[in-house]
């Protein structure tokens, strides 16, 4: 499967957040085959828990499916470039390969702001493909924060 065919499935997460009014990121975690093991979308205001980020949601559900914490041989796409935390998350699960779409200058931690996944400190180190339709998961935050700022 392409890159931008898994990605088309993450910003279909990212939607379903931007319709609840939260920070539109989505996750899916596809298996070796590219069938689809788990999804999720941004739910921190939903949920009142800033650990409900898309790719932890995605990556849960998925190590649900499988019955295994790891996800050695799955790749995840998300529509915008993990934190520290999912980033922390995705090394810990042994995520086989990160695919992401827009790059994230603030939080950022798989090669803008840190590279936690690229840390050879670290006992893993996933493949990483950052700016998978960069321009669309863009456009999405950017019209998402522009929305709250016009209701300020």
């Amino acid at each position: 499967m392409e890159l931008s065919s898994f990605m088309e499935q993450a910003f279909r997460e990212a939607v379903k957040a931007y319709e609840k009014k939260e920070v539109p990121v989505g996750a899916v975690v596809f298996d070796a085959n590219g069938y689809v093991v788990g999804k999720g979308h941004n739910q921190v205001e939903e949920l009142r828990d800033a650990t409900a980020h898309a790719e932890i949601i995605a990556m849960t559900s998925a190590m649900a499916t499988l019955g295994s914490k790891f996800l050695k041989e799955c790749t995840l796409a998300v529509t915008l470039e993990p934190c520290p935390m999912c980033a922390g998350a995705i090394v810990n699960a042994r995520v086989g390969r990160l695919v992401f779409g827009a790059y994230d200058p603030k939080m950022g931690a798989c090669g803008s702001v840190l590279n936690i996944t690229g840390c050879s400190a670290l006992n893993h180190q996933p493949e990483v493909y950052g700016g998978i339709l960069e321009n669309k998961s863009e456009s999405l935050l950017q019209d998402f924060f522009r929305g709250l700022r016009n209701r300020g």
